[in-house]
């Protein structure tokens, strides 16, 4: 017997959809039942992904059946907020589910990186992530409804990696950007609770501006990353092949993982079989750096 639709009534927006990871959880999140939104700064490739989903769509912004695709440079500011503020009047309700894919790398030795390198990794792998996990959490804050986030950050970014101090410093700030957001977002309604009780003597300043009434305080929105290991994808395509089968012959599963590994963590977190989760950072990596 199939298994149910965990994602029937749920909406998800994908950055990073063109291809890899982020094209592997958006047929995930479809066969779940989720509708998706798929972006890519390459609005081509996004469309192509829709194509996969099941629904005849291709017209940028247009819901074919369920799904849609968008194009956008999630590290400018305007045009993340500007993704959030189509995919809803695309779909007339904002993502419940928000997987943020995209990432880019510029691998360059530390004595030899250009500021340049280092400052476009970080503006894409970790501001585009802060710009789009903002904005959708301030989407979800705003209609009172609940979601699941879920940043898509590498182990490098814990255990580093020779010629990727830019890429490594991105994703180990990917995972404590959402620690911090799920602290934020998951236990808002016990820090205003404690404020409360402290008589509003200035130890919650934080929560200045955020009235009894506030809709933050009602809200359950969970925030987790994943951190896959080497997976094959465009990116790792560029890795050659002798430090390839170095990598794999450290591999307890010795192989490489696949997309789908990762979009199979993202189906169970963005579902309510995850409903007590938060601030995870799940990897996926064979076994890797164990």
């Amino acid at each position: 017997m199939a298994s149910p639709l965990r994602l029937r009534s749920a909406l998800a927006l994908v950055t990073g959809a063109g291809g890899g990871i982020g094209r592997a959880v958006s047929v995930r999140l479809a066969a779940e039942g989720a509708a998706v939104a798929a972006c890519d700064l390459d609005g081509a490739a996004a469309r192509e992904t829709v194509q996969l989903l099941g629904g005849p769509g291709s017209k940028e912004g247009a819901p074919r059946g369920a799904h849609a695709a968008f194009q956008a440079d999630v590290s400018a500011a305007g045009a993340a907020r500007r993704l959030l503020e189509q995919v809803q009047a695309c779909f007339s309700r904002p993502p419940s589910v928000v997987v943020s894919c995209a990432g880019i790398t510029r691998d360059e030795f530390l004595l030899h990186m250009s500021e340049d390198n280092w400052d476009r990794v970080i503006a894409v792998n970790l501001k585009g992530i802060f710009l789009v996990t903002q904005a959708a959490a301030q989407a979800l804050v705003s209609s009172g409804c609940p979601g699941s986030i879920i940043n898509i950050s590498s182990i490098i970014g814990k255990v580093g990696n020779m010629g990727q101090t830019n890429y490594a410093a991105s994703k180990a700030g990917v995972i404590g950007l959402t620690q911090s957001a799920a602290r934020e977002l998951g236990r808002l309604v016990r820090q205003l609770g404690a404020c409360e009780k402290s008589g509003g003597r200035g130890q919650c300043s934080v929560l200045s501006g955020v009235s009894r009434h506030s809709p933050f305080h009602r809200h359950r929105i969970r925030c987790n990353s994943v951190l896959p290991g080497f997976i094959r994808t465009p990116m790792t395509q560029k890795v050659p092949q002798k430090v390839l089968d170095k990598v794999t012959g450290m591999i307890p599963m010795a192989h490489m993982g696949n997309p789908e590994d990762v979009a199979d963590v993202v189906a169970f977190l963005a579902s309510e079989d995850s409903g007590y989760i938060t601030g995870a950072s799940v990897e996926v990596t064979g076994g890797l750096f164990m």
